[in-house]
């Protein structure tokens, strides 16, 4: 049986709104607040991480991410149940697709949605969202803020996708 498949919408707030925020400036004219004598405007691009939940503590990582082939067959997601996840491209414009689904109870293939950032996007996945594993569409580094526990414990709680689902590209092109 071939597995269905699912094309990636472009990233916009409103469309990842139920798995977390899109984490991007959008250089307002006007507006953040002025830091080092007034040479340096600060904007806040994500509300404050949970990152101590469960006595954790946030780490910053960098992930050197290897461009996927697409299409791409999914064949696992993963959750973190405590842990809240930033991903941002890191030195230069990088995409990547996001394969999410809500918080809540394991998904059903049919239940996933893809969506493909445009190079400059970042996002912040809520505790409990249901994701792939980074998805790089561009070869480079990735600055991931993320909650470690102490002694190396796991939070990550993985489920198989029975049947796979089949991820294309916006228009069928290929990465």
């Amino acid at each position: 049986m071939t597995p269905a498949t699912l094309h990636p919408l472009p990233l916009t707030a409103e469309a990842f709104a139920p798995f977390g925020e899109v984490v991007a400036l959008q250089r307002p004219a006007s507006g953040g607040t002025p830091i080092n004598e007034g040479s340096t405007l600060r904007h806040e691009l994500a509300p404050p991480l949970d990152l101590g939940r469960a006595n954790g503590h946030g780490v910053l990582a960098l992930y050197a991410a290897m461009a996927r082939r697409f299409p791409f067959t999914a064949r696992e997601v993963e959750c973190h149940r405590w842990s809240e996840q930033v991903f941002l491209p890191f030195g230069a414009p990088r995409r990547c697709v996001l394969l999410v689904a809500p918080a809540g109870p394991a998904p059903a293939a049919a239940a996933l949605r893809a969506f493909v950032t445009d190079g400059s996007q970042g996002v912040r996945l809520r505790a409990g969202t249901w994701h792939h594993g980074l998805l790089a569409l561009d070869d480079g580094p990735w600055a991931v803020l993320e909650r470690r526990e102490p002694g190396g414990g796991a939070d990550c709680e993985r489920h198989a996708l029975s049947p796979p689902l089949r991820i294309g590209l916006p228009g069928g092109s290929p990465a």
